[in-house]
């Protein structure tokens, strides 16, 4: 065995958690090598909003975990100049039981300093030259929220990952089996005294054994895009509709979600069916990324489903006007999902740690939960 087949930390997957926890690694001094099995990383990390989004999580530790890797973010956009535009959210609500969230989603988070207050529709028409302020009643605005382009930045993060910590990266690397301290790759051995497996939806090649019986299922979610909009036309920050309040567990905690989510079970079933609720990001190409749908099952119909896109187009323009909204793109995207959790962590064999299931939050949450799960593996 040679020295060029040995590294102290060994990363299975260059997906966003993959990244993260490489970047953490590196930032305590380690020897970091990171293993991807494609050419690049084109799974779910590419295929979503490319939003760093605190304002879904609930106060508490999730949201501290949020910030913290929203400050990692724009350290990273710096250090490798990709897009980010830290431009904040609205979620805009047109009848009263939204409103009625909102008010009380807002009551909880400011006893936590959170960065959210409640707006006028002169309000946000000050914002955003995109959202529909016809019967509009009031919007939660928070400020917290970056936007990035995730193709450009997953692409992007691992040459800053080499050159400003030194982490190594070997794409179209296969990683077929595991026995610490050993991993072959590619067929060939190497050894490594830490190894993180951050493998995301293909959780079937490594220790199958073990997610056969964690739990975990997938997502799939449908996604679309618009060109370019024309003469430079910005939305401001990313617009999201009521439904969006019946997605995320930050608005658990809102008394009258329950009568909301009653009305959307009545008044749109098949978007409660399909598990949709919309929102709107604009990219650094002033491209917008609209969506989107969950399915969840372990296998899915490969063929993307025409109806969800037009329910999700329709819905969208109730509460946003573009210039465009012809579609240049379409597609889905597949993540892990461990039900009723934020992650699933654990240690298959000493010196192994797989980290997985982050369900929709990968962007949000991953570089602050990599420090706590590299500070731990690391002291143990």
């Amino acid at each position: 065995m040679t020295a060029s087949h040995s590294t102290e930390i060994a990363i299975v997957g260059a997906g966003i958690v993959g990244l993260a926890h490489a970047l953490a690694a590196a930032r305590r001094g380690h020897r970091v090598t990171v293993f991807e099995r494609s050419d690049r990383a084109v799974g779910a990390s590419i295929r979503n909003f490319g939003m760093v989004w605190p304002i879904g999580q609930p106060v508490g530790p999730l949201r501290d975990r949020a910030l913290r890797s929203r400050e990692i973010w724009l350290d990273l956009a710096d250090k490798g100049g990709f897009f980010h535009d830290p431009v904040g959210s609205l979620h805009l609500a047109y009848h009263a039981d939204e409103l009625s969230v909102l008010e009380e989603f807002v009551a909880i988070a400011q006893q936590s300093d959170a960065a959210v207050r409640l707006l006028t529709a002169a309000e946000v028409a000050a914002k955003s030259p995109a959202a529909v302020t016809d019967g509009l009643l009031g919007a939660l605005w928070s400020e917290t929220e970056v936007i990035v382009d995730p193709r450009e930045a997953i692409a992007t993060l691992p040459q800053v990952l080499r050159s400003a910590f030194g982490v190594a990266f070997h794409f179209g690397a296969t990683v077929t089996d595991i026995a610490h301290p050993t991993l072959t790759v590619n067929g060939e051995t190497w050894r490594a005294e830490r190894i993180f497996v951050c493998s995301g939806a293909d959780f079937e090649t490594l220790y199958p054994n073990l997610y056969r019986t964690s739990g975990i299922t997938k997502a799939k979610l449908q996604m679309m895009r618009t060109g370019p909009q024309p003469n430079g036309f910005r939305i401001g920050p990313a617009l999201c509709g009521g439904l969006t309040l019946a997605h995320y567990a930050a608005f658990s905690a809102c008394p009258s979600l329950p009568a909301l989510r009653h009305r959307f079970e009545t008044e749109l079933p098949f978007a409660i069916a399909w598990h949709i609720h919309v929102m709107m990001s604009q990219n650094g190409l002033g491209e917008l990324i609209l969506g989107d749908s969950h399915e969840y099952a372990l296998t899915f119909d490969p063929f993307d489903r025409a109806d969800i896109n037009d329910f999700v187009l329709r819905y969208l323009q109730g509460f946003a006007r573009v210039p465009s909204f012809a579609i240049a793109a379409t597609w889905h995207g597949i993540y892990a999902k461990l039900p009723g959790h934020t992650e699933f962590i654990t240690q298959p064999e000493p010196g192994v740690t797989v980290v997985n299931a982050l369900g929709g939050a990968g962007m949000t949450l991953s570089f602050g939960l990599a420090e706590s799960v590299i500070a731990q593996a690391l002291a143990a």
